[in-house]
């Protein structure tokens, strides 16, 4: 029987390689970093090959560590499917979900109640972030983007949205698309580096009305969320993607003073790189988070 390297070093190794560092890796592990260091240093010699670079307080995969990675990754991974395989509720299993911060912000922590009491308690790490998002760095196992980001992992579209007139039933009135710039407009900007968001001008302009100064007038958020938020709060009509303002138009939160909406240019898309397609809870989410951003997006209070 070949020998084989000492397991508990190659998780050391493991662990510091991707997080970046041997705190985070003795953190993760409940060791020292001396001990994390000790322990790769045991691997390095079993295995005749030097898997980082110290240079001063920084450490950098050698190709070899380059190599060992993803592969070690996978490896452990499928070690823990099989414990909780085996074991039950002792193993729970991980994941790393990563959305827009707009979405982190109440329309999926609001529902992940749901896919726990269906799939099973999990321990669940959720990232409201902007794109780029490192993937391998933060160990992410499930991405959803508006637009087609990272062509480098599997990703498919999953949903089409657009973007609605939204109001407070306060303020809805007799509204009529040609008295909307009358009222008080939120605006949505997502930021230099964020996609362009649907603006006002282009939504009169889609229903063939000069809308004047007012145009330029109102609040201004730098999340959808925010700006469905201000609309809930009376304080104006924001352009809001289905998929957020739906269930506040089913319950009447919101109304939508007049009908015409504008799409969206781009799709929401999943993004699952490889070494985490293969496990059972991120099948799960995937088939879940699928089709309740489906029924949003088609939710009959949406229609005209």
């Amino acid at each position: 029987m070949v020998a084989l390297p000492s397991l508990r070093g190659l998780q050391a190794f493991e662990a510091a390689a991707r997080s970046g560092s041997f705190a985070a890796a003795a953190e993760e592990l409940s060791i020292s970093a001396a001990a994390v260091s000790q322990l790769i240093r045991t691997v390095e010699e079993q295995m005749g090959r030097r898997l980082f670079h110290r240079v001063n307080r920084r450490v950098v995969l050698t190709e070899a560590g380059v190599e060992m990675l993803p592969r070690l990754t996978m490896a452990f991974q499928e070690i823990g499917s099989v414990a909780r395989d085996v074991g039950g509720d002792a193993f729970r299993p991980r994941l790393v979900i990563s959305v827009p911060p707009s979405m982190a912000m109440g329309w999926l922590s609001e529902r992940l109640a749901g896919f726990v009491a269906s799939h099973g308690a999990a321990d669940i790490s959720l990232r409201g972030e902007d794109d780029p998002v490192p993937f391998d760095h933060e160990m992410v196992d499930i991405r959803l983007s508006y637009g087609p980001h990272y062509r480098e992992h599997p990703t498919e579209e999953i949903a089409r949205d657009a973007v609605y007139p939204v109001c407070a039933p306060s303020l809805a009135g007799a509204v009529k698309p040609e008295t909307l710039a009358g009222l008080p407009l939120i605006h949505t900007d997502w930021g230099p580096t964020g996609a362009a968001f649907p603006s006002w001008r282009n939504w009169f302009g889609t229903a063939g009305i000069e809308p004047g100064r007012a145009v330029k007038l109102g609040l201004s958020a730098n999340s959808s969320r925010t700006a469905l938020d201000l609309a809930i709060s009376g304080l104006g009509v924001a352009l809001a993607q289905g998929i957020y303002c739906a269930r506040a138009l089913e319950n009447g939160r919101l109304v939508r003073p007049v009908a015409r909406s504008l799409e969206l240019r781009q799709p929401y898309c999943l993004t699952i790189p490889e070494r985490s397609a293969r496990r059972d809870v991120v099948a799960a989410f995937r088939e879940w988070l699928i089709e309740e951003c489906v029924r949003a997006v088609r939710s009959p209070a949406l229609g005209a």
